[in-house]
């Protein structure tokens, strides 16, 4: 309950909102006001990743970059916060609140939730005291996840109740487990876990809620037993190991109350992306392993669906490990107007925008290679290809080739800017993308056309994390400090507020 001057003050933020524009606690009113009133950013963080911790016994650490056109250290790393263990595997990250606590002034976006895939620990980063220099402000131990039999954390979203949520992919021996934990987030105690009910999701992954549709819809990648190991393609095919579904629950009762089997097409369902707009009952899921995109969808019965709208045809190759190449779909992302939806083909090299305004019938509008294994220059050639007339040119940018391929993709508010890292998962970076190991990974900039459609290399920007001070390192997800598409979710009733 708030205290009387928390409600005074939130009655007082509500009427400033309405008479000149100043946001009302945590992000903003709706995912179009994020959009067109939305700052441009200015810093980024990136979590960071050892690619040989245990022979330099070096930590990960979250990199704050400058993104700001008019600084002097435009497109350089001024900060590194380097974690106190060393082999973490820092991974995804989100916030302590967001968008779905605006209207609640007593609410503040300072802190930034790092899980760790590797150590199983949960670093939570003060980012409010100094945002261009975080500091770390608490740490929870892998043993407390353990001990409730649950291990490798991911994905992270805040929850109206003042709440932070983060998915499992395992329990503590390593096999697969898909739960949620609860952290508090003011005093940043571990709660416990979300799920109710003796049904469990078999495998975990991301997750988006919409409790306007009392429902909340979760992925899968697999057991981290294999997947922790590298790309094990047999066990890819074993349905005790990898995931193809996507696990509905119901939001109000936290119990698991329909599974979607994609099916073959379906394996490794990993990103999932509700449409922004929270009245809508309907989404998209990259599917990793073939390079195919789902709509999930609730029926007229209060059921939920899917149907495959996005497939990437596979290249026949000479040259490789296999005598065709699928695309390895590993990051999707929308734009808060719901009308762009982009993902990377993290094998084929090509980072993708389609217009996603019919959702049943996505069309392509832009499309771009930033290295990946099929360049002309490479050991592989391509000897049936479906799409392309050639083999992609390799990228050189301000003098530096792009090594290893697009990955993590985090686009700007306004739609006009796609940043790409080019980090997977360490073990994976390392069997696809050995030179990844002494050349480390990058970021780029796209600049995105909002009106028809397209994608171009920004040439002014780029950090090469291969010169890092303490030597390459591997750069994963992106996150601005405000909030972005992939981190907030929006409530219909803070809308109609």
């Amino acid at each position: 309950m708030r205290s009387t001057a928390c409600v005074a003050l939130h009655s007082s933020a509500f009427e400033a909102h309405h008479t000149s524009g100043s946001q009302c606690g945590p992000g903003y009113r709706s995912p179009l006001d994020a959009m067109r009133r939305g700052p441009r950013e200015q810093i980024l963080y990136i979590p960071c990743i050892q690619p040989t911790p245990q022979e330099t016994h070096r930590s990960d650490y979250l990199a704050t970059v400058d993104v700001d056109p008019s600084s002097p250290t435009y497109s350089k790393v001024i900060h590194r916060l380097k974690m106190p263990a060393v082999g973490d595997e820092l991974h995804h990250s989100g916030w302590n609140v967001c968008s779905s606590c605006y209207g609640d002034p007593c609410k503040t976006r300072d802190k930034l939730v790092l899980p760790s895939l590797g150590s199983d620990r949960i670093y939570i980063v003060d980012t409010g005291t100094d945002p261009k220099s975080p500091r770390l402000h608490k740490v929870i131990e892998g043993e407390l996840l353990r001990a409730l039999n649950v291990a490798t954390p991911h994905t992270t979203h805040c929850l109206a109740s003042g709440e932070i949520m983060i998915s499992v992919l395992g329990d503590k021996n390593g096999n697969g487990k898909g739960d949620f934990l609860l952290i508090d987030a003011h005093t940043l105690e571990l709660k416990g876990l979300w799920t109710q009910g003796e049904q469990k999701a078999k495998f975990g992954y991301d997750f988006w809620y919409q409790p306007h549709w009392d429902v909340m819809v979760s992925s899968e990648w697999g057991a981290p037993k294999s997947f922790k190991k590298g790309f094990v393609l047999p066990d890819t095919q074993d349905e005790e190991l990898y995931g193809r579904s996507l696990n509905v629950f119901s939001w109000k009762e936290r119990r698991l109350v329909q599974t979607i089997d994609l099916g073959p097409q379906g394996i490794t369902p990993l990103e999932i992306r509700f449409l922004h707009d929270p009245r809508q009952a309907q989404g998209f899921v990259g599917c990793a392993m073939y390079s195919k995109v789902f709509r999930f969808f609730r029926q007229d019965d209060g059921t939920w669906a899917a149907e495959l709208v996005i497939d990437i045809p596979a290249k026949k190759v000479d040259g490789w490990i296999l005598p065709e190449m699928n695309g390895l779909m590993s990051n999707i992302i929308l734009s808060l107007d719901d009308r762009f939806l982009f993902f990377s083909n993290w094998l084929h090299g090509d980072v993708r925008q389609y217009d996603v305004s019919d959702p049943q019938n996505p069309r392509l509008v832009g499309q771009i290679f930033l290295g990946g294994s099929i360049q002309k220059d490479g050991p592989v050639r391509v000897v049936e290809d479906k799409e392309l007339s050639e083999q992609p040119e390799p990228v050189i940018l301000k003098g530096h080739r792009l090594y290893g391929s697009p990955q993590m993709l985090q686009l700007s508010l306004d739609g006009k800017r796609l940043y790409v890292t080019s980090s997977l998962y360490s073990p994976w970076d390392k069997q696809f993308y050995p030179d990844v190991v002494e050349k480390g990974s990058f970021l780029v900039m796209l600049n995105v056309d909002t009106e028809k459609g397209g994608l171009t290399l920004n040439p002014d920007f780029l950090v090469d994390f291969g010169k890092e001070p303490d030597g390459p390192v591997l750069a994963h997800e992106i996150r601005y400090p405000g909030g972005d598409c992939t981190s907030d979710i929006w409530l219909a009733e803070t809308e109609e507020d």
